[in-house]
């Protein structure tokens, strides 16, 4: 009996399925490759030239904003300088597209004695604004800010029980905002008058007598070191889980922040 050899056609097929399935193979890694470099560049170029995610680590900026929230911050809003850009990459001097901030704002910006440390605070005074603070209350260009006590009851309503006082506060503008004082005779509460300087802000934590602003460490800030301003809360939890405890993170979500707007 004579073997059969198969025929070319036979020969042939195998390979080249082999060849059409490897090159199929090939590119579908290629493009998922590709999909996954678009995606990097979309959120790098987002976080540097749009919105940024920041977090609240300490009680400053109590009872506007606590520890646990989770916020976008736009860099649309007072144009960009290096130290919008990821890592501070010092490409450029000075800001670009720059729009003044308002008096009222609540903007992130970086520590103006490392250049690298990020803050967010209250901005209440602007270049020309004389600033001070008599008995706790603030005063911009000799006019004392409005203050409105809250009670206890009116601050449970809003979910804040603090130690001290709330007040709503009411800037010269009409920007009106929520303020925390243990006391008006803490160390922060007295500040001798200050001219704000050409091309800086003077900033202030809504938690009065527990935060590091312009009235102390940290001065008056150079426009150049604005990062953008606090729009929206994205998510809050109040870290009273540990994180290995999965399922009882639920019951730790501040539903009711979540989408807020920050005044």
């Amino acid at each position: 009996m004579l073997d059969r050899k198969p025929d070319a056609g036979q020969e042939g097929d195998a390979p080249q399925g082999a060849a059409k399935e490897g090159e199929q193979g090939g590119s579908a890694w290629m493009e998922t490759l590709r999909t996954i470099v678009i995606a990097i560049l979309i959120a790098v170029g987002v976080r540097t030239f749009a919105y940024e995610p920041f977090n609240i680590p300490s009680s400053s900026m109590e009872p506007t904003l606590l520890v646990g929230d989770y916020l976008f911050v736009s860099k649309l809003s007072y144009g960009y300088s290096r130290h919008s850009l990821p890592f501070g990459v010092p490409l450029f001097s000075g800001r670009i597209l720059f729009s003044e901030p308002e008096v009222g704002d609540v903007a992130v910006f970086t520590y103006p004695r490392d250049n690298k440390t990020d803050y967010i605070k209250r901005i209440v005074g602007l270049p020309g604004d004389k600033i001070e603070v008599r008995g706790g209350v603030l005063h911009i260009n000799d006019q004392p800010v409005q203050r409105e006590l809250l009670s206890a009851s009116e601050a449970q309503q809003i979910g804040y029980d603090p130690r001290g006082l709330l007040y709503y506060e009411t800037l010269p503008n009409g920007r009106r905002h929520l303020i925390h004082e243990l006391s008006d005779t803490h160390p922060l509460d007295n500040f001798d008058p200050v001219i704000v300087r050409e091309g800086h802000f003077f900033a202030m934590g809504d938690n009065r007598d527990n935060s590091l602003d312009s009235r102390a460490d940290v001065g008056q800030v150079p426009f150049e070191n604005l990062v953008g301003r606090a729009e929206i809360l994205f998510f809050s939890h109040d870290n009273s889980s540990a994180w290995w405890k999965f399922w009882t993170w639920p019951s730790t979500i501040r539903f009711g922040r979540i989408f807020d707007a920050i005044e």
